[in-house]
């Protein structure tokens, strides 16, 4: 008779994992305190004293540059928009390239073909799954304008490298950072090493404010610029007495009052919150590492902070037996979702297809592509670009998501004991491979 669940076997746990809900009664109370007002945006499009927002934004701006220990904090609607924002701030032009990521969410490749740059992809590291420096330093022309760095899942990337290779080649570092709020290298905070920081706060982030993300940097010309960009820059050039209008066109990338009151109380809530992802992490580290078919993704150096937006895993299916995707469809039968997110396994093989072989670079769709100042050299999607990327995707890596603040010991072991049920059961699948 089948033991495993996905054989018909009976499921390791019947009932939903606890919901992620940061939002509580703060925020609540910051809401109405808000609503109350009837002031629910101050951001004039015009060169006024709200072209910076209302006191809310203002405040969530100065404490989140406060707390990551940076000189400036810009506000905007969506990780997605502060990288189109940085993009422009930097001045990417048509035919320019940014070296990006092909291992991240779309935009992060995306962002700078708004303006005619073309994504020069780079592998990834296997261990961090950040970009390799040696991949990165080997996509470098002439033509190169800046250097697109994720720190995906949390782990910070290897800046020290990578700055070296930027300032080598008279790169801009921009890091990406959706996944990382208070990450560190080597006792810096990702976001304030390179020339800009982006992180977001969309709804299933660390923290969230419904939709909503921050830029963060050092440089007083970048922020002047994003602040522009954010708030339809062309109506503030001439007041302002900027001559260089480069990407001057401005955009309605604003966060409201009631958002940045939200943020305001969720940046309170964060150390705690990663404090208790990490150690949930650790917990299930100590407990998956005897599986020897499981390569847990070994601690960042010393002064160094994983946030783990996901907890990723590399499968070995030489000492399995089977290959990754048998063991993970396996590992979701065992194992239902959470409240909030029936529907949606927090499971999943790899993480997203390599950017590249979307259709959007397989085809070249978009005017950027074509544009006369593109070097078509350069414009290399082919499958098989970033091989370490692609093995990581399609045969290796897989990610969950049980390790989120709430989770209870017994809900942890609950999540061991499953893993525990297939590696004594393998048997069951192994048999369902041979006959497939």
């Amino acid at each position: 008779m089948a033991k495993l669940a996905i054989n018909g076997g009976d499921i390791t746990r019947t009932t939903l994992f606890p919901a992620y809900n940061t939002i509580g009664q703060e925020e609540k109370d910051a809401v109405m305190k808000v609503l109350e007002t009837g002031n629910l945006s101050q951001f004039l499009g015009a060169y006024h004293n709200d072209f910076l927002g209302g006191p809310n934004v203002r405040e969530f701006e100065s404490k989140w540059a406060k707390a990551l220990g940076v000189k400036h904090a810009v506000s905007v609607n969506s990780n997605t928009s502060g990288l189109f924002t940085a993009m422009g701030a930097i001045g990417i032009q048509p035919g320019d390239e940014v070296i990006v990521s092909p291992y991240s969410m779309s935009a992060s490749a995306i962002a700078p073909l708004l303006y005619g740059g073309i994504p020069v992809f780079a592998d990834i590291d296997p261990v961090t799954f950040c970009m390799a420096p040696e991949s990165i330093e080997s996509r470098i022309t002439s033509r190169t304008k800046a250097i697109l760095v994720v720190h995906i899942f949390g782990h910070p990337a290897n800046m020290d490298l990578i700055m070296a290779i930027a300032k080598k080649h008279n790169l801009i570092v921009i890091e990406d950072c959706a996944q990382a709020p208070m990450a560190k290298y080597k006792g810096k905070y990702v976001g304030t090493i390179g020339d800009l920081g982006i992180f977001s706060l969309n709804y299933h982030k660390h923290i969230h404010t419904g939709e909503g993300g921050v830029i963060t940097s050092n440089n007083d010309d970048l922020i002047d610029r994003c602040q522009m960009i954010r708030n339809h820059a062309e109506n503030v050039v001439g007041p302002k007495g900027i001559e260089d209008l480069t990407n001057m066109i401005g955009f309605n990338f604003r966060m409201t009052e009631i958002e940045c009151a939200i943020g305001i109380q969720q940046l309170a809530k964060l150390p705690d919150l990663l404090a208790e992802r990490l150690e949930n992490v650790a917990f299930l580290n100590e407990h998956l590492s005897k599986f020897s078919a499981l390569e847990l993704q070994p601690h960042p150096e010393k002064g160094s902070v994983h946030t783990y937006y996901v907890h990723p895993i590399k499968f070995n299916k030489e000492i399995a037996g089977i290959d990754r995707d048998t063991f993970v469809n396996a590992l979701k039968a065992e194992l239902p979702s959470a409240i909030l997110r029936e529907t949606a396994p927090l499971i999943g093989m790899g993480y997203v297809k390599p950017l590249y072989l979307q259709p959007i670079y397989q085809q070249r769709a978009g005017w950027a592509f074509n544009h006369p100042a593109a070097d078509q050299k350069s414009i290399n999607y082919t499958p098989g670009l970033c091989p370490i990327a692609e093995k990581m995707h399609f045969e290796v890596l897989f990610t969950h998501e049980f390790m989120r603040p709430g989770m209870s010991t017994e809900d942890l072991l609950d999540v061991v004991s499953a893993f525990q049920k297939i590696f004594d059961n393998i048997d069951e699948l192994k048999s369902v491979e041979t006959r497939a």
